[in-house]
């Protein structure tokens, strides 16, 4: 008997299969990832087949293909048609309401392979125009300036000793100086473009510092005092030391027009210069966010969002993981527009982006990537999911087309 399998499973590897549905339903790893960018670049055919059933998903997935499909019947077809031991093993009942999505899914991708087998018309690839890149990826380095004006260049493999501070390269660390105790004095730490760095201040908290940030802090904390820092600008995730170590001294961030008190907490901050908004999200503990005219007391899982004009605060329940991703290394793009993701990669990459076609900026992706890699490997892996039809690197420009 013949069958779509037949006809198809040569074309195209079970495993790989399985990685596409992976990507598309945003659950695949870092390794898994490298799996499927490998493949795809081991040859055009291979990337053409990725593009036309990313392309297919997309048209789907827009007019509501998965909303539609009766996914208990999905997984039954998919276990007769792929007779795929990892689908089929009840090993993984955990997993089940996630494999039947998978199951619709690799309906759906057998029906598009086989549309696109004969399909006239399939996508033109063109290869992407890059002239002298000279854009890099990130990486751990920052700028220290002390109270007496000097300014240290930290940067990764490179080790800065003073009396009561050790930079390893990526990461500073301050301990109380017991000798200076009552002078009050404050340093400041700089990320440029294209850089990242971590923070411990004397009082034990640990704060990551996101590309292009600023952070005023104090050299020690006075004893049962409040103990205050600011972030003068940029993105940082707080892990704050608790107040019952310091003598019940709570813990404040200050930013522009808001602050925040806290007591022992996680939490993220994001206030860039070019943003009109604050965007302060809670992973554990409690924080209070507050303006001139207003208060909001913030539960796990929620963000406030506080517009700078007029000082008001809205709050909403967020996915923590997806916003935090970057102190660990990812870019995680939850239904993001290309302009807001280009703005995040330009930050990292330290690079200039030009868009040949306004309407390019409104368009949507989903997806995780790692901060590792290198712009065109991004870069192509946007335009093979249909969203840019080329993209061209000059200098430090990137055009997207």
């Amino acid at each position: 008997m013949y069958s779509i399998e037949d006809h198809q499973m040569n074309k195209i590897n079970t495993n790989i299969l399985k990685l596409f549905i992976a990507y598309t339903s945003q659950e695949i790893s870092e390794e898994e990832f490298k799996t499927l960018q490998n493949w795809i670049n081991k040859s055009v055919e291979n990337e053409k087949k990725f593009s036309e059933y990313l392309i297919f998903h997309k048209k789907a997935r827009s007019i509501g293909f998965y909303d539609n499909i009766n996914k208990e019947e999905a997984w039954d077809n998919i276990v007769v048609q792929l007779q795929n031991p990892l689908l089929t093993e009840k090993k993984v009942p955990v997993k089940r309401l996630y494999w039947k999505y998978i199951a619709a899914a690799s309906v759906l991708l057998i029906l598009a392979l086989t549309l696109f087998l004969d399909k006239k018309g399939t996508p033109k690839f063109v290869e992407p125009i890059i002239v002298n890149n000279n854009i890099k990826t990130g990486t751990n380095k920052a700028i220290l300036s002390l109270s007496d004006g000097s300014n240290i260049t930290l940067e990764k493999g490179q080790i800065y000793e003073a009396s009561n501070i050790f930079s390893s390269g990526d990461h500073i660390v301050y301990k109380t100086d017991e000798e200076n105790l009552k002078e009050e004095a404050y340093n400041y730490i700089t990320i440029p473009r294209g850089g990242q760095f971590q923070i411990t201040l004397s009082d034990g908290t640990m704060v990551w510092l996101n590309s292009e940030s600023q952070l005023k802090y104090p050299v020690n904390f006075k004893a049962g005092e409040t103990r205050k820092v600011e972030l003068v600008y940029g993105e940082a995730y707080f892990d704050v030391s608790p107040s019952t170590e310091h003598q019940g001294a709570d813990f404040k961030v200050y930013n522009n027009k808001q602050e925040i008190q806290v007591l022992g907490t996680e939490f993220n901050i994001r206030a860039y210069k070019d943003e009109i908004t604050i965007y302060t999200t809670l992973v554990e503990g409690k924080v209070a966010v507050s303006t001139d005219t207003k208060e909001e007391t913030l539960i796990p899982n929620q963000q406030s969002k506080v517009n700078t004009i007029d000082n008001d605060i809205t709050l909403s329940m967020v996915d923590v993981n997806s916003i935090i991703s970057w102190k660990d290394g990812i870019f995680d793009f939850e239904g993001k527009s290309l302009k807001e993701i280009m703005k995040v990669l330009s930050r990292w990459y330290d690079m200039e982006v030009e868009f040949e076609n306004e309407t390019l900026k409104g368009e949507r992706f989903s997806g995780r990537i790692g901060k590792n890699y290198k712009i065109e490997e991004i870069l192509t892996t946007i335009k093979n999911i249909n969203i840019i039809k080329n993209y061209e690197i000059n200098n430090k420009t990137v055009i997207l087309k």
